[in-house]
């Protein structure tokens, strides 16, 4: 019979951990005596980031005597210490490969319930002293499982462990590690997984995705958004076929194959990255109709902006410039039949006018609301286009927002409201809740008007956003620091490839001796988005828009063609980032 060894706890505490603050709960030490385990957590423990570790379905983590002797044997190492793992149950027996989701065990006076593998993160290579530890407890079999507290009760080392309740589908705490994590990824194990009800939510998402994800679609859908594959790899040439001023700060700028074939169709809500110059590249929304033979990008001239300086004053019809294929997975899909709401603030309305012209050209029968926001009539683009797509769906809905109406501007003809999008404004358009939103817009906008849905009903899960420029790091355990622009490294410039971070507007020589690309991206202050640091969550995948990079450690499963998980990699030659 399987025993509790030890019942192991542990405040969060702030451990340094390469000149940054690390926030963790990962070091606990052994319990004397009854130690009561409750809905959420065990008394005296806490978990650092919430946002990874911790809540109801991953109350209690587990982990066996049998994987400490493995690892022990396997790293050379005798210097373990009951708590070692992060796990607040030792336990002799319940192996990863025995144990299914979805069994029930007692223990002392509580009842417990598995839920999931342990996801694992940069801060087990911490506790461990071992970078490599994230990788190896997926690649070995043995990453732990976390418990659901169903009885509340007291638990002591030495008490029995005893098993009440088999869980459905026969799929162990290895079975369902290796589906998400390992190459492969079987349908017919993954729609067993959905069939167990104790999985948690979280790992039923991602299964999901894994399901929907197309036959021609690459990477690993259930850890990072699915996006098709690009068109063409690297830059290709383009021509200059028009260029349209859309407002009194927006451009558009349409492209095209020099030789007149038609490009490869877009989908609605994708972008173009295009290299003016060799170190200026940018990203710009598509924002004509998907399936158009040329490309319409729309180019907002901001205050000393030098892109937009160089597309507005330098750029003209017959020019050639580079260009790397459509993508995104901010993307409007195909089908459905539920409401959609598209809005905008400014030059926001590019991609979601691009889904509006997607849902005109294919006659949608769906209730579509189109909200828009700008400062005033001038520098609001498409007026005229977005009415004429509008007044071909049969069930279409408009609101037009200026925060600053000019005197022009005639209130129920150029507009229908003055100010911001705000929760009460919305709450009177009676916005359906059931469909699905999207948002473009400012950083301040997209958070704004995000919560003002979220305030008339509109679930969370159904708003998807495409911001300007950089996208939101994420870097779990370590505060946010104030905000920097990117930036040379520190220290003498590299003599290596030239790495363009292109959301960011910066291109710097590789440094000799930089362990990754994320190294350098960090070291940039570019925003990036991390937890393992060695190739398993994919949470740092990024787009490759150019070049080709070399990994130090092979990633546990391949990112999409056309990404690169940028936490093990470095540059082989020029590389172009979408960060």
């Amino acid at each position: 019979m399987a025993t509790l060894r030890s019942v192991n706890v542990g405040l969060p505490q702030d451990v340094r951990w390469r000149g940054r603050t690390v926030h963790t709960g990962i070091w606990k030490a052994p319990v004397d005596g009854p130690a009561m385990v409750r809905r959420l957590n065990i008394d005296g423990d806490g978990q650092g980031d919430l946002g990874g570790h911790g809540g109801e379905m991953r109350a209690v983590f587990v982990y066996q005597l049998d994987s400490y002797r493995y690892w022990q044997e396997f790293l050379g190492r005798d210097d373990f210490t009951d708590g070692q793992f992060g796990e607040n149950f030792t336990v002799d027996g319940l192996a990863d490969d025995e144990v299914r989701v979805g069994d029930r065990y007692r223990i002392g006076g509580a009842l417990f319930e598995v839920t999931q593998p342990r996801v694992t993160c940069y801060r087990v290579g911490i506790r461990m002293d071992d970078p490599r530890m994230p990788a190896l407890l997926v690649q070995h079999h043995r990453p732990g499982f976390y418990f659901r507290v169903l009885e509340e009760g007291e638990v002591r080392a030495g008490d029995d462990i005893v098993q009440v309740a088999d869980g459905p589908e026969a799929l162990t705490v290895a079975d369902i590690d290796a589906l998400l994590y390992l190459p492969g990824h079987p349908r017919e194990q993954i729609e067993r997984a959905l069939r167990i009800p104790a999985l948690s939510p979280g790992w039923q998402g991602s299964f999901r995705a894994i399901l929907d994800q197309p036959a021609s679609g690459t990477g690993n859908a259930g850890l990072v958004a699915e996006s098709p594959p690009p068109a063409w790899a690297g830059f290709r040439t383009l021509k200059v076929t028009a260029i349209v001023p859309e407002s009194s700060t927006i451009t558009s700028i349409r492209l095209a194959d020099p030789g007149g074939a038609p490009l490869p169709a877009a989908l609605p809500g994708q972008f173009l990255t295009v290299r003016l110059q060799p170190a200026l590249v940018r990203s710009y929304s598509l924002s004509g109709e998907p399936g158009d033979p040329e490309y319409r990008i729309s180019v907002k001239q901001e205050p000393h902006g030098r892109a937009g300086a160089y597309l507005h004053t330098h750029l003209h019809p017959g020019d050639l410039i580079d260009v790397a294929a459509p993508r995104g997975t901010f993307t409007l899909p195909p089908g459905g039949s539920g409401p959609i709401l598209l809005i905008s603030g400014g030059v926001g309305a590019t991609p979601v006018l691009a889904m509006l012209h997607a849902l005109a050209t294919h006659g949608s029968d769906r209730e579509v609301w189109w909200v828009q926001a700008a400062r005033n009539g001038q520098e609001r683009p498409f007026a005229a286009e977005a009415a004429a797509l509008l007044a071909r769906l049969p069930r279409a809905h408009s609101y037009v927002c200026l925060s600053r109406p000019g005197p022009d501007d005639r209130l129920g003809h150029d507009y229908d409201g003055a100010g911001h999008l705000t929760a009460e404004l919305l709450r009177t358009l009676e916005l359906p809740a059931g469909g699905d939103a999207y948002l473009c817009g400012p950083a301040a906008f997209l958070t704004d008007v995000t919560a003002a849905l979220v305030e008339t009903g509109v679930p969370a899960g159904r708003i998807h956003t495409e911001i300007f420029g950089s996208q939101p790091g994420l870097t779990p355990g370590i505060g946010a620091t104030p905000g920097r622009a990117p930036h040379p490294p520190a220290g003498e410039p590299g003599t290596g490839p030239a790495v363009s971070f292109a959301r960011s507007d910066l291109t710097v020589p590789w440094p000799a001796g930089t362990a990754s690309l994320l190294d350098l991206a960090e070291a940039c202050d570019v925003p990036v988005r991390w937890s393992c640091r060695v190739g398993v969550c994919h949470n740092c995948e990024s787009g490759l828009l150019s070049g080709e990079v070399t990994y130090s450690t092979d990633p546990v499963d391949p990112p999409a063609a056309g990404n690169v998980l940028i936490c093990s990699s470095h540059p082989r030659g020029d590389v172009v980032l979408d960060l």
